[in-house]
């Protein structure tokens, strides 16, 4: 009988943690919309994708939420997505906007959502300076402190040379 529990209990175990990530697969898989970049200021780009509607199918897209109108969904070469974009428009609030896509053949509707803010999340900063990761290199700052490091590898090196040149005529240490 504690056989047969343990059998029991270790196959529905097995089944469950094979099914959880089957299904979310699946769910990516068949398709929700995907909508990149998923944050945008008016005025951004964005393009927005599913697999949904098969590998040669449009969509019709809509973005009326957004105040950006409707846009086409047209096949891709990318494992049979179909692919649209449309631009926020400069008036539009932030806040966060359903997008909806529907297949021409079938009628599926599928739906995003896309964040708009008045700044951009990752402004990007040209780096300045030098890397701080020590006492620097040949162009660090500080020469006074490269040229001392230069010399203590100077004296290890001709100390090292000294030490196994007498080790191989046999003097003693």
């Amino acid at each position: 009988m504690r056989r047969t529990a343990r059998l029991l209990t270790g196959t529905v175990l097995a089944v469950t943690a094979v099914s959880g990530p089957v299904a979310t697969a699946y769910a990516a898989q068949s398709g929700g919309l995907e909508v990149y970049p998923s944050a945008a200021v008016p005025g951004d780009r964005v393009t927005v994708g599913t697999s949904a509607c098969g590998p040669e199918g449009t969509a019709a897209g809509d973005a009326g939420a957004v105040g950006a109108g409707r846009f086409t969904l047209a096949p891709t070469t990318h494992d049979g997505d179909v692919v649209g974009e449309f631009r926020v428009p400069p008036s539009a609030q932030p806040g966060t906007y359903e997008i909806v896509a529907e297949c021409a053949e079938g009628g599926r509707r599928v739906s995003g959502d896309l964040v708009v803010s008045l700044t951009a999340a990752h402004q990007r900063v040209p780096p300045r300076g030098s890397v701080k990761t020590g006492v620097g290199g040949a162009l660090g700052p500080d020469p006074v402190q490269t040229a001392a490091g230069v010399a203590a590898l100077a004296v290890a090196a001709a100390g090292g040379t000294w030490l196994l040149h007498r080790r191989a005529r046999g003097d003693v240490f």
